[in-house]
């Protein structure tokens, strides 16, 4: 009676807040191999651990500690560290960390580790990139780059105007780019971004934490005004010199894909006109920075949009793989800078999502993609001369591949509906699996909803895929209050088979507070092709809230569905469709919460706005259509709007406005800001968030 007894109440526990928010990352958190790398030698895996991280032989499955804190400790006379920092290993016997402005290397000794050397890092130091040589690195510090070796900091730059940067991140982290970095292969040189901002209109952020408040300047190009202006230097570490890139074009194009031949010898940009549907793809000397030749180019009616740097096949300096959308779906071209295309290697209605590496021996491509289903990633692999193509991993899911240098053994991680994390080793040569963790549920003493994947049709036909989250306890033969939570913007898929199945943990939440949840990816998301995406070119909104509205329709098919209480809820472009929905379609829902909302998209970034809606001057009708400012009178229901008062993507002044024509127009609406947060409300304060927005619905929607 007693097990019984303790079994039936532990599947009737209900989610606190607290864990509802940030529960999957705290205490409900999925057991994982931490920080998981090959070995040097290809024969092991390193992993961290509390105190140290492990090194496991691979054939026998035998298990050492590599390296613990107390070692480390060992060799530091003060400042002992409280925790093992992440370590980089470059050799068994190698590796290198950072830790309060220093940059250590650390050699193994016997059975013990010396720290053999280190470096002092600026106090500003950010973007700190290790080159090859694993000696060499480099930094920034405020708007200047520089560059370390032997222990000797260079300035490679000394920019007394703060806004002509050097070394960072570029064009707002579109195109893919995640740095301004890029070592040379041998270490010699190094190429970095440098953008002039000066020329972009100044945009105050007001920093409300100090009395008076203080007004932080930022550049914010927006839509259809002046952008800033970019090049490529190369700084030759030896001779102490910088030579620009000789790029001819616009000077507020886009430099994108940037990458270095093998040997060190040539740089590669993809040149992306501003207007973004013409991209050349040019080989520049890197020593003289002369242009050798354009590869190839891109066009396209809507856009072009590279996103990933070229990948040289093993040992070459002359074959790569480009990958394209130019087909529809992104795909593997094999390219010779002295014979051109020489082959388009993966074919298929699909997508590749990450090239995970090569077998040269065998000369086969490791690679991601949604092959099977868009809602799920597999592992395959193809022979790059005969296109063989092989399915690796077996189980339904989302999988992660990281494979070895060799090619010979592949880390598979995978979790779908009914796994919450499962890690297996696979052998590439026998396809031999050993699995290394299967995790616990740790949702299961919860009481979970049921869950229904549904599958709808937009008006062309296209499949539409969404999710609907049942309440817990529920009767068939109820009415229940229901909420929409959307994005249905670019780059972001809501719909995977992954764990846990409802997506997240504040939808179970609602589920077990009586309230229906219903979520779908409609056209113009991510991983479904070019068609699908650019279905809302020059007419954000439109496109996406018909295709919702198919959700709605279904909805409201639905006998326990209450159609006269549906609530809707997004962030940042699901706050621009929730804001859409109650003023557009003023009709199809009682109350809304917007987030972080884009208003009007002329006061959106250049890079991402004009890719998809062109400048404000082409597209005028477009941006009318989108633009909610002169839409507000329309409100019937119930809007809460929110956001960061230090928001610096979608910034503050979109809800200001919004506020302004409410006021202008005699409509009442509810709002709310987060002081000190910019763009994401993160932290412990999102718990408050979450409270603030199921408050809403439980006062506006369950009466």
């Amino acid at each position: 009676m007693l097990v019984l007894g303790s079994s039936a109440f532990a599947q009737t526990q209900k989610f606190t807040m607290a864990e509802a928010v940030n529960g999957m990352r705290t205490n409900l958190a999925v057991k994982n191999i931490s920080q998981f790398s090959w070995a040097a030698d290809g024969k092991s895996y390193i992993q961290a651990v509390k105190g140290g991280y492990l090194i496991t032989d691979l054939k026998t499955n035998k298990q050492d500690t590599l390296i613990s804190l107390s070692q480390l400790n060992r060799n530091l006379s003060n400042n002992k560290l409280k925790a093992v920092p992440p370590i980089k290993f470059t050799g068994n016997s190698n590796g290198y960390f950072t830790t309060e402005g220093k940059m250590s290397w650390i050699e193994k000794s016997g059975n013990d580790w010396k720290i053999k050397n280190t470096a002092a890092i600026d106090q500003d130091a950010a973007n700190v990139k290790m080159f090859g040589d694993g000696h060499t690195f480099a930094f920034t510090a405020k708007n200047n780059l520089f560059v370390n070796r032997n222990g000797k900091t260079i300035a490679v730059t000394n920019e007394s105007n703060e806004n002509i940067i050097s070394g960072q991140a570029v064009h707002r982290n579109e195109f893919g780019i995640d740095t301004g970095i890029f070592p040379a292969p041998n270490s010699e040189s190094v190429a970095f971004y440098k953008m002039d901002q000066s020329m972009v209109a100044d945009y105050p952020v007001i920093d409300w934490s100090v009395t008076p408040a203080v007004n932080h300047n930022i550049k914010y190009p927006m839509a259809g005004q002046t952008s800033h202006q970019v090049t490529l230097g190369v700084f030759n570490i030896k001779n102490q010199s910088t030579t620009f890139l000789k790029v001819e074009g616009e000077k507020d194009q886009y430099l994108t894909a940037v990458t270095w031949s093998p040997d060190s010898k040539y740089i590669f940009v993809g040149v992306l006109n501003r207007g973004q549907n013409h991209m050349k793809m040019n080989q520049y000397d890197a020593a003289t920075g002369e242009l050798v030749k354009t590869l190839f180019e891109e066009t396209d009616s809507k856009y072009v949009e590279p996103q990933h740097p070229l990948t040289f096949f093993p040992n070459s300096n002359t074959d790569f793989i480009w990958q394209s959308q130019r087909t529809g779906y992104n795909h593997l071209f094999h390219y010779s800078l002295e014979k051109g295309l020489i082959a388009q290697i993966t074919k298929g209605d699909w997508l590749v999502t990450d090239i995970l590496g090569f077998n040269e021996k065998k000369k086969e491509i490791y690679f991601a993609s949604t092959k099977e289903t868009p809602l799920e990633r597999h592992l395959y692999r193809i022979n790059w001369t005969n296109f063989k193509m092989q399915r690796l991993d077996d189980a339904e899911g989302m999988h992660i591949g990281t494979l070895s240098s060799d090619g010979n053994y592949l880390y598979d991680a995978y979790s779908n509906a009914n796994s919450p994390r499962v890690a297996n080793i696979i052998n590439t040569a026998n396809l031999k699996s050993t699995n290394i963790l299967t995790s616990e549920n740790p949702l299961k003493n919860y009481q979970r909803p049921e869950i229904k994947n549904v599958t709808l049709k937009a008006d062309d036909g296209t499949p539409l895929y969404g999710k609907i989250i049942l309440p817990t306890n529920f009767d068939p033969n109820k009415r229940y209050p229901t909420i929409v939570y959307l994005y249905n913007g670019p780059h972001l898929q809501l719909i995977t088979n992954s764990f846990p199945a409802s997506g997240n943990l504040w939808y179970e939440y609602m589920a077990q507070n009586g309230y229906i949840i219903f979520t779908m990816d409609g056209r113009g998301s991510s991983n479904r092709g070019m068609k699908f995406e650019q279905a809302v070119f020059r007419n954000l909104g439109t496109t996406e809230m018909n295709d919702q509205m198919k959700g709605v329709e279904y909805l409201k098919s639905l006998p326990y569905v209450d159609g006269d209480k549906m609530g809707i809820h997004g962030w940042s472009f699901g706050g621009f469709m929730t804001t859409s929905f109650m003023l557009r379609k003023p009709d199809v829902f009682k109350v809304g919460v917007a987030g972080g909302p884009v208003i009007d998209w002329s006061m959106y970034e250049i890079m991402y706005g004009e890719r998809y809606m062109d400048t404000p001057q082409e597209n005028p009708q477009g941006y009318a259509t989108a633009n909610l400012l002169d839409k507000v009178q329309n409100l019937k229901g119930k809007l809460l709007m929110i956001h960061g008062a230090q928001d610096d993507v979608v910034v503050w002044q979109h809800s200001i406005k919004f506020i302004k024509s409410a006021v202008d127009n005699g409509v009442q609406l509810d709002y709310f800001t987060y002081p000190g947060h910019p763009h994401n409300v993160i932290g412990k304060d999102r718990v408050h968030l979450m409270q603030k927005i199921t408050d809403y619905f439980d006062l506006y929607l369950k009466k």
